[in-house]
């Protein structure tokens, strides 16, 4: 008998790096990265009802595994940004902005 493959493996890949992507963009990555979480918990357990049906189980787990990690560097980076407002402001961060841009030329 010939092996499936579990439902959107692909999905799951591009959803869970491109949050990983969009980690510097206040925590923009945590949407994607969750959807690709629940979509691999979803996969991973119809892989567990019948593992002898489906043969890319191990994409299902990289997914999970990167969307993971894109989730602590998303919280980790909003966390972040919310302690840099709140301790300087935004004219603070907007003051050091230009700073830099005065230093580059």
């Amino acid at each position: 008998m010939e092996k499936q493959k579990l439902p959107n493996a692909t999905l799951i890949l591009i959803l869970s790096i491109g949050s990983l992507l969009c980690c510097c963009f206040a925590g923009v990555g945590v949407i994607p990265a969750v959807i690709a979480l629940v979509l691999a918990m979803k996969s991973i357990k119809i892989y567990k009802e019948a593992p002898e049906l489906y043969d890319n189980y191990n994409s299902i787990n990289t997914g999970k595994i990167i969307s993971i990690i894109a989730i602590v560097l998303n919280v980790a980076y909003l966390i972040y940004t919310i302690v840099l407002i709140a301790s300087i402001g935004i004219d603070g961060i907007m003051e050091q902005y230009e700073m830099q841009q005065e230093y580059q030329f």
